[in-house]
């Protein structure tokens, strides 16, 4: 009796899982079969012919795949170091002094975030056109970077609060000044965080489209804005293929970051 009524729970779990799993895999899977796909129309449910003719394209020294890839990584990397450049010290600050209004502070930085970003970048895409910025990679970097921030400095206050206060008072206590003291030991022991907020704001950079259509384009093409372009055009196997390869990056480091984020600096966000 008791497995009979236990029956209509392990079928609605497992329904539940098979829901979850289509709902993660399914658009995957149409990913992977367009990319070799080289002919598919309808009626048929699955492609006519395959091949890796559109791989060849996309990774042709010569194409715009591969200028888009790069010019898309060297964002990120500018935009990363834009931001542990405020963050850095931004978290320190808000983790070890006691500063007025230190969480209204912490809200502003979520402000991008709180509001349509299409009626934010296109007031942006206006100043940065006054200001020379349009259609320049140091503009696109600005946005990027304005987007980035939240996880940049609300890990890196995390990550600087969970470091015990303790050290850094015995290394003052042995005559190291307060730079000397934070270099040596505050900064090491919150750098794993550091290294987190900093994947976080690459991926984020990496995958960021709106921002660099209303600012960059057409002089900056990164990866986000060729695979915009290749779906709107009908072309499913380039656009496939350049969502496979922003896909790689985002799930390799996020299976490395786990490495860094520790139970003691997830406590502390927001703290």
């Amino acid at each position: 009796m008791t497995t009979l009524r236990a029956l209509p729970v392990a079928v609605l779990k497992v329904f539940a899982l098979a829901l979850f799993a289509f709902a993660i895999f399914g658009p995957l899977t149409n990913l992977a079969l367009w990319s070799v796909a080289e002919r598919w129309y309808t009626p048929f449910k699955l492609p006519v012919t395959y091949g890796l003719r559109y791989w060849e394209v996309v990774f042709r020294p010569t194409g715009d795949a591969m200028a888009s890839l790069m010019t898309s990584i060297w964002i990120a990397l500018l935009t990363v170091a834009v931001s542990l450049a405020l963050a850095i010290p931004a978290g320190y600050a808000l983790a070890r002094l006691k500063l007025p209004m230190r969480a209204a502070i912490m809200i502003l930085f979520l402000l991008p975030q709180a509001f349509p970003s299409v009626a934010i970048y296109i007031n942006v895409a206006r100043i940065f056109y006054q200001l020379g910025l349009t259609g320049t990679v140091g503009g696109v970097v600005l946005v990027h970077a304005a987007h980035g921030l939240v996880y940049a400095v609300w890990i890196a206050a995390a990550a600087f609060a969970a470091v015990d206060r303790d050290l850094e008072l015995a290394a003052r206590n042995m005559g190291a000044s307060p730079l000397r003291a934070f270099f040596t030991i505050t900064l090491p022991l919150a750098l794993p965080g550091i290294i987190a907020s900093a994947i976080f704001v690459f991926l984020e950079s990496l995958d960021e489209f709106t921002g660099t259509f209303f600012v960059g384009v057409p002089q900056v093409s990164t990866l986000p804005l060729l695979l915009y372009n290749a779906s709107m055009g009908g072309n499913y196997q380039i656009a496939s293929i350049t969502a496979l390869i922003l896909l790689v990056p985002s799930v390799l480091f996020m299976l490395f970051v786990e490495r860094f984020l520790r139970a003691d600096v997830l406590s502390k966000v927001g703290h």
